[in-house]
């Protein structure tokens, strides 16, 4: 095993007081990723298939993502700068669309810890709810949800 420092780990419990805020940086939805998306979850639904449709029938106009998708990313933009070694569960959560995500939108997560405390049955985990707005390129929040996660602390004889 190396000596060298790892770089890109996630936070630690510690690092997740009460009020943290913090934004992930921002990826661009594009044509291929909702198609690749809509064929990867098995999500057909002329909303998201026929441009037809949504012409004539839709009070959405334009090339509309799924909302599965826009929390599916905000949640990649997180993994990857949070929780790298330090995420051990996803519990729960509440979702609630806002606004839909079309292709060329621009989405970047903005997070509020609102929740943090030791686990009583897990020492050296802490349960971490965050409020987090998923937020399209012109300010509009497109998703807002608060999932509640278990999160290894950096002192493993932290106690519930």
């Amino acid at each position: 095993m190396s000596n060298m420092e790892t770089v890109g780990l996630g936070f630690y419990f510690e690092d997740l007081p009460l009020g943290r805020t913090f934004q992930t940086i921002g990826r661009t939805v594009t044509e291929a990723d909702i198609v690749n998306f809509i064929n990867t979850t098995g999500m057909t639904e002329v909303l998201f298939m026929n441009m037809e449709f949504l012409a004539a029938e839709s009070d959405i106009k334009g090339r509309v993502a799924p909302g599965a998708l826009g929390y599916t990313f905000a949640e990649g933009l997180l993994v990857q700068a949070t929780m790298q070694h330090t995420g051990y569960a996803f519990l729960n959560m509440e979702l609630s669309v806002e606004a839909p995500v079309f292709a060329g939108d621009t989405l970047h997560v903005e997070c509020e810890v609102i929740e943090a405390r030791l686990s009583k049955s897990r020492p050296g985990r802490g349960l971490v709810r965050t409020r987090n707005k998923v937020v399209k390129q012109d300010g509009t929040v497109a998703l807002i949800y608060t999932p509640l996660r278990m999160v290894k602390c950096r002192d493993e004889a932290m106690q519930g």
